[in-house]
């Protein structure tokens, strides 16, 4: 089992999507293996518009007012953690738009 995989089932609130995790480790495999882009910066406001832009509009397709408080509904529950995985930040924010099918 990936730590990607472990990571994601700290937070997720349904079964955890395997196939998804896999699909994101895949997709993301550069970004996450460079230390500066592994993770996500919560209180960083360019880090979190480029959230927004890449994965949520360009990525997912999704548009709407409920985008910034879905990533900051992300933030909230991964405070806990100082490292914020981008590949869990991303699952969970496919998850809350109910677009892991997206990967899967």
């Amino acid at each position: 089992m990936s730590a990607h995989l472990d990571d994601v089932k700290k937070y997720a609130k349904n079964p955890v999507n395997e196939a998804a995790v896999a699909s994101l480790e895949k997709t993301y495999r550069l970004v996450l293996s460079k230390p500066d882009t592994r993770y996500v910066a919560c209180s960083d406001k360019a880090e979190l518009e480029t959230v927004r832009k890449n994965f949520l509009e360009k990525k997912l397709g999704l548009s709407g007012d409920d985008l910034d408080a879905s990533i900051k509904s992300v933030c909230e529950t991964m405070k806990a953690t100082r490292s914020k995985s981008r590949l869990t930040f991303y699952y969970l924010l496919a998850e809350h738009h109910g677009k892991l099918d997206t990967f899967a």
